[in-house]
């Protein structure tokens, strides 16, 4: 029986959904964080069949419910062992100079600021046991930067950074720490970044984009590693897509 306990943000849709669904095939247990209660109370329902499940909501920009909500984790279920930073969003595409500072601080808060929080709860534990798996969800856009992309590009070059960082200062303690890259992955990000408008609808359209699932296979893959082996840094397209601005449609 698996006893590894895994926290997974942004558990309620897309890739962290599926991620929570991949895990629990391997009855990894779960503890599932996101915003929207219904959703989590969905997935919890869905998944209690196979492993044991606790879910979290609250808003990974908010500091202070997100250390409250992981330091009320019951005793069976506050040792994390696999930590999946997913929660993450896009909001705008415009030139800098139109760039909607709002939108700004929405990504910043929560690629960057949300990922640190969650990060700082869970850690110390982890070195404490001297043991522990971080992935950070991060994106394409973390390795280039495209036309419109400005604030969103540089939330995801953070994560890459943070990552290797946080990599080099949980070195002594044993703890992986590692970044999965997904390029276009077909999920309820463009609704967000478009906000409603009818354009977030042709986004995936013309071409096989990736699928929830498929990263969610990746990163079983990547924490189902023997222990001598941690993948730092992956980065995944579709075969469609050759780089961030280079798509091959039908």
């Amino acid at each position: 029986m698996n006893t590894k306990i895994a926290l997974i943000t942004g558990a309620t849709s897309g890739i962290g959904r599926s991620t929570a669904h991949e895990f629990a095939k391997h009855h990894i247990k779960l503890v599932l964080c996101g915003r929207r209660k219904d959703r989590l109370d969905i997935v919890k329902k869905a998944l209690e069949k196979d492993t044991d499940v606790h879910t979290l909501c609250f808003d990974v920009r908010n500091k202070q419910a997100t250390m409250d909500a992981i330091n009320s984790l019951p005793e069976e279920f506050s040792n994390i062992d696999i930590l999946i930073n997913n929660a993450g969003n896009a909001h705008g595409l415009d030139p800098f100079q139109d760039g909607d500072t709002e939108d700004w601080d929405a990504m910043i808060d929560i690629n960057v600021k949300g990922l640190l929080y969650v990060s700082k709860a869970i850690t110390p534990k982890m070195i404490a046991r001297k043991s522990g798996h971080i992935i950070n969800i991060g994106s394409s856009a973390g390795k280039e930067v495209y036309p419109k992309g400005n604030v969103y590009c540089a939330s995801k070059h953070a994560v890459l950074a943070i990552t290797e960082g946080m990599r080099i200062d949980m070195n002594p303690h044993g703890i992986k720490v590692g970044a999965i890259n997904p390029g276009l992955v077909e999920t309820e990000f463009s609704q967000v970044r478009f906000k409603g408008d009818p354009i977030a609808n042709t986004v995936y359209k013309g071409f096989n984009a990736l699928q929830p699932e498929d990263i969610a296979e990746i990163i079983y893959f990547v924490i189902s590693r023997p222990y001598h082996v941690n993948i730092a840094d992956l980065l995944v397209f579709p075969t469609a897509q050759a780089n961030s601005t280079i798509v091959k449609k039908d």
